[in-house]
């Protein structure tokens, strides 16, 4: 069984509901939970806040957070799976801001650098990746299969 199948299942079994949002991956991690059958069950919701604006208008993610430690930082990702678990009501929730490139890397924030957030109830992991630059496709597949990993693992 594919892992967003299992994914799907299990949360229609517990009767949970699945919110994401999502930056750096443009609305594949929905895609993938969105192409099982039967996902509308547990689906409650797909954002793509893609945005620094996007991310303080619609997630409320405060400002001083952007300015003080950007929009790819553990506190963005941290703020952005909070306040979508506010927003959506959501058991399950996933906030994903990184760095796809080719550009836009620095040396203290490199090309592939992703948090990805994961709440489910009140338990929140956040994961800090390091993927490797093998262009924009390649990283934004890489998070989405890591996202997907760490849900199963939280649920």
């Amino acid at each position: 069984m594919k892992l967003n199948k299992k994914i799907v299942s299990f949360l229609r079994n517990k009767k949970f509901k699945l919110a994401i949002a999502e930056s750096c991956t443009g609305g594949m991690l929905s895609s993938a939970i969105t192409s099982v059958s039967g996902a509308s069950k547990v689906f409650s919701m797909g954002l793509v806040t893609y945005s620094n604006q996007a991310k303080m208008n619609i997630l409320k993610v405060p400002k001083k957070i952007i300015q003080k430690h950007g929009a790819v930082s553990i506190q963005c990702c941290l703020s952005m799976v909070n306040n979508l678990s506010k927003i959506s009501k959501s058991k399950v929730c996933v906030s994903i801001t990184g760095i796809a490139g080719p550009k836009g890397g620095t040396k203290e924030k490199p090309v592939g650098l992703v948090y990805i957030g994961v709440k489910n109830g009140k338990k929140i992991v956040i994961s800090k990746n390091q993927f490797k630059n093998k262009g924009r496709s390649a990283i934004q597949k890489a998070t989405v299969k890591k996202t997907i990993n760490l849900i199963l693992k939280q649920i």
